[in-house]
């Protein structure tokens, strides 16, 4: 009878720790930069960011979604590299402009505009007359520490 109870406790522990995991995901990814119809980064490939330090635009042929958020890629490889790990390429911030998350502020990005560093993907937002990427550089560190703290909040990741 203790042994079934134990079970019981378990399975339950389980589900609930499933469930708070399943929450937590689309809260955080209700809060993420996508249009109606959910493709992150504008449709761009956020493989090849880190692959080849540059801005790809994926294509509906190859998607993948994760965590309820729809991702085109540029090919296969860069999908099946992807499916291996996606957290490994997902845009910080949930895909909004970095150096407006170390305010408190969700600003659109230019998918262009972008900095890989210490294995995450930033987006900035940029105009003729303004590039955000410039301001986050004048203080990388103090910005990103801001940032995570404020996407903390928003997301509540």
């Amino acid at each position: 009878m203790i042994q079934h109870f134990r079970h019981f406790l378990l399975l339950c522990a389980t589900t609930l720790i499933g469930l708070s995991a399943t929450t937590t995901s689309q809260a955080a990814s209700s809060e993420y930069n996508l249009p109606a119809n959910k493709v992150a980064i504008q449709g761009y490939d956020p493989v090849t960011y880190f692959t080849l330090g540059k801005a790809v635009l994926g294509s509906s042929s190859f998607k993948a979604e994760h965590d309820g958020v729809t991702y085109h890629f540029s090919s296969a490889d860069t999908l099946a590299a992807f499916n291996a790990s996606p957290t490994k390429y997902l845009p910080t911030y949930g895909g909004w402009c970095a150096t407006a998350m170390a305010k408190g502020e969700k600003v659109e990005i230019d998918p262009k505009n972008f900095k890989v560093t210490n294995g995450r993907l930033f987006l900035f937002f940029s105009a003729w007359y303004a590039d955000a990427r410039k301001v986050w550089l004048k203080d990388e560190a103090g910005q990103e520490k801001k940032a995570d703290a404020n996407w903390k909040k928003i997301s509540g990741e």
